[in-house]
């Protein structure tokens, strides 16, 4: 069984080879396996299981039902298979690319995606890749244990009940761009070897192997830390979405390495990217582990870690706080008032006026700043006020408010925090 194919596109050579990866969800495998250079075609299935004939449904089908006990056998894991110009790139260039871009440790799982479907996988044709297999996974294996990561569960077996995708399932990524995908990798990159060219989509680094984050440099009292892996898609989502503006009081540093910064502690080892640590005192408190554009959710972990649980209530539970007990009632200094959590400028200390009320009022917010939201609890009706950035609820508004706006922004104070000019 040769498994090779000729062909006669121009710049490619005629003969090819393919081989069939399981990586997790194939959607993003079928995307990262496909940039890189060499690759002429990369195809979604399903493989390594028992029914010759199964399809997407009775994958998930019998997923589940082994899962409760109510059935038996082995499934197949979700794959790509791979064709490839030797003559452009060697297949061990093709294995370090499937080692980088999904966490090979996890089992029966590729980030949110749990199940023996997802699990990670090569399967080989003839005994030339095999051996090749056995090698990159035991040069890997040691790159991974210097980064503090478990054993390699990659299984590596001879292809069999190789079973195209559907149709819809092809080029996934393509027709759907904000489709979701689990991969994100370790960040640990595969040793380079004397057949190991350079990657030609790294773009974060240069190129260049990354140093750990040194603790000497870093804020001691509290820290973020951005783990990301190259040619991340789901780092350069949370990059536009939340680090482009980053205006919060935390001290944030991203990074390619996955080992913790020196003299500091992680937890437990990273197993998506990105995964964002808040460090104290040089220990892991909290962690925000993968990214696919929910911001709020992303915010409303950060706020746990930096409101008091006053504040929580009124940011995550629509409280109230007591009229006449907010600190920044009678500010009256020229300056600014920001979301407690992104820094984002909310009201102007020229907006603010004094409405008797016992809540910090304005008559204007800072232009999009803001969101509006019917809220008809405790039996009015009401438009919320939230914080655009974070979304946390800020107060109501009203139309009783003075010229110009004629508007009443009642804000809880304490959810704002005042800056002064």
């Amino acid at each position: 069984m040769t498994n090779q194919t000729s062909e006669s596109k121009q710049g490619v050579s005629s003969t090819t080879d393919n081989i069939v990866l399981g990586m997790g969800c194939f959607w993003g495998a079928e995307k990262r396996m496909g940039g890189l250079s060499g690759v002429i075609d990369v195809e979604s299935g399903y493989a390594g299981g028992d029914d010759a004939k199964a399809g997407y449904q009775d994958v998930l089908n019998l997923e589940r039902a082994l899962r409760t006990g109510k059935a038996a056998g082995r499934n197949h894991a979700e794959v790509v298979k791979v064709t490839f110009d030797p003559g452009q790139v060697p297949l061990e260039r093709v294995l370090a690319r499937f080692w980088e871009s999904h966490n090979p440790t996890q089992g029966d799982r590729q980030g949110n995606d749990i199940g023996s479907n997802y699990r990670s996988a090569i399967y080989y044709h003839d005994e030339a890749q095999k051996t090749l297999a056995l090698a990159t996974r035991k040069l890997y294996q040691q790159a991974l244990a210097a980064a503090g990561f478990g054993e390699i569960t990659t299984e590596i077996l001879l292809l069999r009940n190789y079973i195209t995708a559907e149709e819809y399932h092809q080029d996934y990524l393509e027709k759907n761009p904000d489709g979701y995908c689990g991969l994100g990798g370790t960040g640990v990159k595969y040793p380079a070897s004397g057949q190991i060219v350079p990657d030609e989509t790294s773009h974060k680094s240069g190129g260049k192997p990354t140093e750990a984050l040194d603790g000497k440099n870093l804020n001691p009292g509290r820290q973020l830390v951005i783990f990301e892996s190259e040619n991340c898609e789901f780092c350069a989502q949370f990059s536009r979405d939340i680090l482009d503006h980053w205006q919060a009081d935390i001290p944030m540093i991203r990074t390619l390495h996955t080992a913790p910064p020196a003299g500091w502690a992680l937890d437990k080892p990273l197993f998506a990217a990105p995964t964002i640590v808040l460090f104290e005192q040089g220990k892991e408190v909290a962690r925000y582990t993968g990214y696919n554009g929910e911001k709020e959710n992303f915010w409303q972990w950060l706020g746990f870690q930096m409101l008091s649980p006053e504040q929580q209530k009124i940011a995550f539970q629509q409280g109230t706080e007591r009229p006449f007990t907010a600190s920044n009632l009678d500010e009256k200094r020229p300056g600014r008032f920001v979301d407690p959590i992104t820094g984002a400028t909310l009201f102007l200390s020229k907006t603010k006026f004094n409405s008797g009320t016992g809540w910090p009022s304005f008559f204007e917010p800072i232009e999009d700043a803001v969101t509006y939201h019917e809220d008809n609890s405790s039996y009015m009706q009401r438009i919320e006020v939230r914080s655009a950035s974070s979304g946390i609820h800020l107060g109501h508004v009203f139309d009783d408010g003075p010229p110009p706006s004629h508007k009443r922004y009642c804000i809880n104070g304490n959810v704002l925090k005042f800056i002064p000019d």
